[in-house]
């Protein structure tokens, strides 16, 4: 059971895919978060039901739908190609983007749930003081939530990490480019590399009970994180 520099160069796409995605997803998903959390719009509903769908929808049907978006016929593809950039799909930035999506309620939920629990009373008090809206949020919101965030963060990350339909629909299967671990794993099972296979399985499963260890003993009450249906 050993790495080869394929594998090493699949795990290394691998986190810095799941390590950007991460990212944008804490920009993208802490104002969605917030919205949800203090809204008493009737559009809360049929929004979080959006946000929650990558938990339900099977990752072919969404790859296959985020193909035809990003493809050249796609308004996504349209209008990447008019900005010059080309089309997303089998890049880096196409996985970049499936990701985003994939993993949006994995950001989003766990915030919610950070959010709603602060409850009106320390923004009220903020407010009190003087402190408009937008200070509240980062003085008062954001501290409290922290729990929220590294709790977020890290499923989002692992989730990512462990990746494939999507992935593969969108990135299909270039080397160095769109080929991550849960990829590479197959290929290693199809070319009956059982011993090759192992070692990529064994660091993805170290991984995954690291992260898990690490959320139930930082946070014994494991309410805020995503359970698939």
């Amino acid at each position: 059971m050993f790495l080869t520099s394929t594998d090493l160069q699949a795990i290394w796409l691998t986190v810095r895919l799941a390590a950007i995605v991460t990212v944008i997803l804490v920009l993208v998903g802490t104002p969605i978060a917030w919205w949800l959390a203090r809204t008493g719009s009737r559009l809360k509903g049929a929004i979080s039901a959006v946000v929650a769908l990558p938990l339900v929808l099977p990752p072919s049907v969404l790859g296959f739908y985020l193909l035809l978006a990003m493809g050249p016929n796609g308004p996504v593809g349209q209008f990447t190609t008019a900005l010059g950039i080309g089309t997303l799909p089998f890049t880096f930035w196409g996985l970049v983007l499936a990701s985003v999506i994939y993993s949006l309620p994995f950001m989003v939920q766990p915030l919610q749930n950070a959010f709603e629990s602060i409850g009106p009373q320390p923004l009220e008090v903020a407010a009190t003081l003087g402190a408009s809206p937008l200070d509240a949020f980062f003085t008062v919101a954001v501290p409290l939530a922290r729990p929220g965030f590294l709790t977020a963060s890290i499923l989002t990350f692992a989730h990512t990490v462990g990746e494939f339909g999507v992935v593969l629909m969108i990135g299909g299967n270039i080397p160095g480019v769109t080929r991550v671990a849960a990829v590479q794993i197959y290929d290693h099972v199809e070319a009956m590399e059982y011993s090759n296979a192992h070692g990529m399985a064994a660091v993805l499963l170290i991984f995954s009970f690291l992260v898990l260890l690490v959320l139930y003993v930082w946070k014994p009450n494991s309410r805020n994180i995503v359970r698939r249906g």
